[in-house]
C-alpha cells in the first residue's frame, strides 16, 4: 500500500487504535469472538482512523479521546460493510468469503449490530466533545441508510443523474470520511474553522475515493484490485464512468442506454454492451478527471492548517487515493 509512510509515522497510535478495537470486540460467545478475531486479521486500508489521527495531530496533540474516535470510525465502517454484504448478496470481501456467505444474512446483521454498539461505547467513553461527536456519528449512520435506499430506488428506474450520484456516494462513503476527520479535530479542541476545513477536505476526499472505486468496476485487473469487477453494472448502479459517457451522447441514445440499465440485472451480455459503451465514449478517463478535481479541491481545504508533518501526510493520503490500484 502506498501509504506505508503514514502508517509508519502513526505506528504507535495505530497500534493503540487496533488494541482498543480488539479489546472492544471480545465476547464470551465463542462464535462471535471467533468471527470478530478473524475479521480483524484483514483490516483493510484503515483510512478512516488514519484521517482521525492525522487531523488531530495537525491541530493539536493526539490523546486518548482521539484513539477512541479513530476506533469508533473503524468500528462503524466495518459494521456497515457487514450489513452491505447482506444487502448486496456479496460472497466475497477483501478476497475472502463474507460473513453473510458463511453464516447467513441474519448472523452478519447481528454481528454488524454488535460492532455498531461498540462504536457508540467508544464515543460515550470519551470526555472531549463526546456528545457532539456522537451526534455527528448518528447523523452519518442515517446518511449511510439513506444512501443505500436512494441507490436502490434509482437502480430500479435507471434515472440516476449526477446530483443523485454525488448524494449517494456522499451518504455511503464520504460522510464517514468527513466524520472521521471532524471527530479527530474535535478531540483536540480545534477551532470551528479548523473543524469545518478538515471536514470539507475529508468530504471531497471521500467522494474522490468512491469515484476511484467505481472506476475499478470498469477495470480488467480483477486480481490486482482484490474485488470482482463489473458488479456495479449487474446491480444496475449508474456510476461516474457511465454518467460521463451518457453526457457525451444525444438524449435519445442516453435514454436507450438507461433502458438497458433497467434490464441489466443478471444479464452479463447486456452489461458487456454498456461496458463497451462507456469505454467507447471515454467514460473512465472523464471520471478520472472529475476525481482529480475533487482531490485538488480537497487539498486546497488544508491551506488554513498550520504546517506540520500531519498536514503533509494528509496531502499524501489524497495522492494515494488518486493513484491507488486497489
Amino acid at each position: 500500500m502506498e501509504t506505508m509512510g503514514v502508517r509508519e509515522y502513526l505506528r504507535p497510535q495505530m497500534d493503540q487504535v487496533e488494541a482498543f478495537i480488539q479489546a472492544s470486540l471480545v465476547s464470551d460467545i465463542s462464535l462471535l469472538d471467533a468471527v470478530n478475531r478473524q475479521l480483524r486479521e484483514h483490516p483493510g486500508k484503515m483510512l478512516r482512523p488514519i484521517l482521525t489521527l492525522l487531523c488531530a495531530g495537525a491541530l493539536g496533540k493526539i490523546n486518548e479521546d482521539t484513539i477512541r474516535y479513530a476506533a469508533a470510525a473503524e468500528l462503524l465502517h466495518n459494521s456497515t460493510l457487514l450489513h452491505d454484504d447482506v444487502v448486496d448478496g456479496a460472497t466475497e470481501r477483501r478476497g475472502l468469503p463474507t460473513v453473510a456467505s458463511l453464516l447467513g444474512g441474519p448472523a452478519a446483521v447481528l454481528i454488524g449490530d454488535f460492532w455498531l454498539t461498540k462504536c457508540m461505547d467508544a464515543i460515550l467513553g470519551a470526555s472531549t466533545e463526546s456528545a457532539r461527536v456522537l451526534r455527528i456519528f448518528a447523523r452519518t449512520l442515517g446518511f449511510l441508510a439513506e444512501g443505500e435506499l436512494l441507490q436502490m430506488q434509482k437502480a430500479r428506474k435507471g434515472d440516476t443523474c449526477q446530483e443523485d450520484y454525488v448524494r449517494i456516494i456522499y451518504c455511503k462513503t464520504a460522510s464517514l470520511f468527513e466524520t472521521s476527520a471532524m471527530s479527530g479535530a474535535l478531540s483536540v479542541r480545534a477551532t470551528e474553522g479548523q473543524v469545518k476545513a478538515v471536514g470539507e477536505f475529508a468530504r471531497l476526499l471521500g467522494i474522490a475515493f468512491q469515484i476511484k472505486d467505481d472506476i475499478f468496476d470498469y477495470s480488467d485487473a480483477e486480481d490486482s484490485i482484490g474485488k470482482p469487477v463489473g458488479i456495479d453494472l449487474l446491480e444496475q448502479k449508474i456510476t461516474q464512468p457511465l454518467l460521463c459517457a451518457l453526457d457525451a451522447v444525444s438524449e435519445s441514445e442516453a435514454d436507450a442506454v438507461r433502458e438497458k440499465m433497467v434490464k441489466v440485472a443478471g444479464n452479463p451480455a447486456l452489461a458487456s454492451e454498456i461496458h463497451a459503451f462507456v469505454l467507447a465514449h471515454d467514460g473512465v478517463q472523464k471520471a478520472e478527471a472529475k476525481m482529480q478535481q475533487y482531490l485538488s479541491d480537497a487539498a486546497a481545504c488544508l491551506e488554513i492548517l498550520p504546517e506540520s508533518a500531519e498536514k503533509n501526510y494528509l496531502k499524501e493520503v489524497a495522492r494515494f487515493v488518486g493513484k491507488r490500484s486497489y
